[in-house]
């Protein structure tokens, strides 16, 4: 404590960052040329739990990822029209996520107005198991996915 009552902390300053924006706004950004391990040493050092805890998480989440190997996408391409663009980004689920969105003009003239057409190209993470076998989508999702093929090519005829 120095003469005008002010405490010194002799301490990285490096690491003190992200346990200062965890304090001010409750959400733990680590840059990524920042070692979690340091930022986990500070967060014990001021006896933050709460941000123990979840430094804790992120450094066995991202050790489970790397064991895991480099992550896989799946990667599909599916046509719709216009008015199906909602339904089908609203619906889509089971990990499957947009990635980009290609217009391809109007091949079909649906009464006297033409139909914009997409190309909607979405993508999903593959989960590898601990041998290297491929899980497999579960039933409901097949399901799913087959009834929304079938709705989209029966609208389209």
């Amino acid at each position: 404590q120095d003469e005008t009552g002010a405490y010194l902390i002799d301490r990285d300053p490096t690491y003190f960052g992200p346990i200062l924006n965890y304090l001010r706004h409750g959400k733990l950004i680590i840059n990524k040329e920042l070692a979690e391990e340091g930022v986990l040493e500070e967060a014990e050092f001021y006896n933050i739990a709460s941000l123990v805890r979840l430094v804790k998480e992120r450094i066995r989440d991202n050790e489970n990822r790397t064991s895991q190997g480099p992550v896989k996408h799946v990667y599909r391409v599916l046509q719709c029209q216009e008015e199906e663009l909602t339904q089908m980004v609203s619906t889509m689920s089971d990990g499957w996520k947009f990635e980009q969105l290609i217009s391809i003009g109007s091949s079909y003239n649906y009464g006297n107005e033409d139909q914009a057409e997409f190309l909607c190209v979405v993508s999903r993470e593959l989960n590898n198991s601990t041998n290297g076998i491929v899980k497999e989508p579960s039933e409901k999702a097949k399901v799913r996915h087959l009834l929304r093929c079938i709705d989209s090519s029966s609208s389209r005829q």
